[in-house]
């Protein structure tokens, strides 16, 4: 796996375009709840960051993987992805898949971000904004950032918000 520093192209991008942001390292944080503790916000306020498989492979290269991110508190509603890809079938990538995809993430380390960062569509669930602010984990499990939702939203640049949680 080639090595990349997912955290430094975030940072990278966020200083380009002059956006506030706060910058934690802290201990790992396996869960969405040992995150929201380590941060000291609330859980809401964290943004999942999902790789998922909804679609087929296509012949133009579209290897049918995305980023779904949604707050930390809510659960991901396949049923909803299912309905609005006229799909039958969503699952989470495995953590080969997700490392072949992400330049070596691991599950629980991505950040909520497609491309430039990764090279994936990103879909928002529109529980992210329902809070003024997003903390996420920045391409680890040690390190974490806080910013301005519409902040996040602008420079995200998500191909589609819509409702996929419950």
């Amino acid at each position: 796996m080639p090595s990349f520093n997912h955290r430094q192209r975030i940072v990278d991008l966020l200083d380009k375009v002059q956006i506030q942001y706060k910058s934690l390292h802290h201990e790992a944080t396996p869960t969405s709840e040992d995150s929201a503790r380590v941060r000291g916000e609330d859980l809401s306020t964290g943004g999942k960051a999902l790789v998922l498989k909804f679609r087929e492979e296509s012949e133009d290269g579209d290897n049918g993987f995305a980023i779904f991110v949604l707050s930390a508190s809510r659960q991901l509603h396949t049923k909803a992805i299912k309905k609005e890809f006229k799909t039958k079938n969503v699952r989470f990538a495995t953590a080969d898949e997700l490392a072949e995809l992400t330049d070596g993430l691991k599950p629980g380390s991505v950040p909520p971000f497609g491309r430039p960062v990764i090279s994936l569509d990103l879909y928002v669930d529109t529980s992210i904004e329902d809070n003024e602010k997003i903390a996420f984990n920045c391409g680890s499990l040690t390190d974490s950032i806080i910013m301005n939702v519409m902040d996040y939203l602008k420079v995200s640049t998500p191909t589609k918000i819509f409702s996929f949680s419950k």
